[in-house]
Order: C-alpha cells, then structure tokens, then sequence
C-alpha cells in the first residue's frame, strides 16, 4: 500500500484514506462506516485462451451480464482470472483486486474497464492494494493516476443480467 500512496501524494493527487477491518466481499464492506462516493467491486476476468485480461469495475449491487459482456468486449468466453494471474499482472490477492493494480501492470496486458454508471458518481471507492483499507478518490484524480503510470482505460456501459 506504502508505494502507492506515496506516489499520489509525490503527485498531488487527493484522496481521502479510511482504515478498517479486512473485507473480501461486498456484503462485508456492507458492514463498514458509511463513506464518501460509490462502493465498487472489481472484477478480474480472463478469456478461454488465457491471452486477454480485464478488470472490470462496476458498482457493488451490479450484477455484470458476463455473456455480454465477452461479446461487447470482442473476447471469447469470459471467466474469472486465477489468483497466480491477478498477483502477476496487478500484484495483488484475491478479496484486494483494486483499479489501482493497474500501477503493477507495466505492460498494459490488463484491459481497464470502468462502468459508466460508477464513473458518472464522481467518486469512488477503491482499496489501495489491500482489503484493510479504503481510498476515496475523485473521477478527475484517478485519470491522473491512470495517465500518471501510463495506462489505459475505457468508461464503458458495463452489461447488467436481468433480475430475473
């Protein structure tokens, strides 16, 4: 975590931190103290050859239609990454996926994709690389970031699976 906030802050860029209790899924963030911005859940998925990457960012209540979401995206039957995958490209653990990884993936091999529906909040809510704690950060700031470590990323309308 160290790393990444003393770049933002070699930067300038704001955010505001709180600290908690290690949470690995959305109903234990559930329990948390109320913060600023957008609760969000970050999905690592992988295509059926093992060759394209993605993280995908939506809300925490989002459940993402992941067979539209392949085709949208040009990929080929999408699935979850392994762990051994998600530390190699954004060096973290399963229950810490975080956009923020991104400053681990050098090679741009993970495709970002940010749902439209959490970029238009304005602000988000984002683990900075461990699930002990939360990074609330401003849409506008984490472009700077992501242009910051040179990587890419797309504010998409992510797919949603009907509710029935």
């Amino acid at each position: 975590m160290q790393p990444l906030l003393t770049l933002l802050d070699a930067h300038s860029i704001p955010f505001q931190r709180f600290d908690h209790p290690a949470v690995f899924t959305c109903e234990e963030s559930e329990k948390l103290p109320p913060m600023p911005g957008v609760s969000t859940k970050n999905l690592f998925l992988r295509d059926e050859k093992k060759t394209k990457y993605f993280l995908v960012s939506v809300g925490h209540e989002k459940r993402v239609d992941l067979k539209a979401l392949t085709k949208m995206l040009g990929a080929t039957k999408l699935s979850f990454g392994d762990a051994e995958s998600l530390k190699k490209y954004l060096g973290v653990d399963p229950g810490s996926v975080t956009l923020f990884g991104a400053m681990h993936d050098r090679d741009c091999a993970v495709d970002i994709i940010i749902d439209h529906a959490v970029w238009e909040v304005g602000t988000l809510q984002c683990h900075p690389l461990l699930n002990t704690a939360t990074l609330v950060i401003k849409t506008e700031d984490l472009d700077r970031f992501f242009q910051l470590i040179a990587h890419p990323y797309r504010v998409l309308e992510v797919p949603a699976r009907s509710s029935s």
